[in-house]
């Protein structure tokens, strides 16, 4: 994995929440010792939709960092205990974000084990390896993503994500995102993207 280069800065504001998602399948994060292939995703679209944490254009201190220019960690906490991560993309301004909601530990998967469980990875039970970053909390939770991640660059430095070669959309399945009812129409949309 280290042959693979870092995506540059400019594939994430470049893209809008909804190219940015389908390209970020099967590219490799490496935080800290561990390395990681995305393998699934949400969009989040900014202004105009109202699943997003920037719906009507809102800014709070929380997701400010959203309308920065792509290429940055936002990073937010839920239900008081779970981080969540995503990859700010577009323009400064859009208001737009990529949710990672699952990943595949490639590398340091003992390490990822012991952030989640405290405990090393043959000591799991089959449902807690199956377990182990199948979800947006349980992957930050892997990677020892924290709210000191939060507006970090994702193209260098202590989370990175690396260049890999791009899934056909062929190998792609689309389904409206999980958990956002409250969207009205828009909860309908098929923005979440997985292998």
């Amino acid at each position: 994995m280290n042959a693979l280069a870092p995506l540059p800065e400019s594939f994430f504001y470049e893209k809008d929440a909804l190219h940015l998602a389908p390209a970020l399948l099967g590219k490799i994060m490496v935080v800290g010792d561990i390395t990681a292939r995305i393998t699934e995703v949400e969009a989040y679209m900014g202004h105009h939709d109202m699943a997003c944490h920037a719906a009507n254009g809102k800014r709070t201190k929380r997701n400010e960092v959203m309308f920065h220019r792509g290429g940055v960690c936002y990073v937010y906490l839920i239900y008081g205990m779970y981080h969540c991560i995503n990859i700010v993309s577009g323009e400064k301004d859009s208001g737009e974000a990529v949710l990672l909601r699952s990943i595949e530990i490639i590398q340091g998967v003992d390490a990822a084990s012991q952030n989640r469980y405290n405990k090393t990875y043959s000591l799991l039970s089959k449902t807690q390896k199956k377990n182990l970053a199948n979800g947006p909390g349980k992957l930050s939770k892997a990677l020892g993503i924290t709210l000191q991640d939060n507006e970090l660059p994702c193209f260098c430095g202590r989370i990175t994500i690396l260049s890999a070669p791009d899934v056909p959309f062929s190998q792609i399945k689309t389904t409206p995102r999980i958990g956002v009812d409250y969207a009205g129409d828009d909860a309908t949309l098929p923005w979440r993207f997985l292998l």
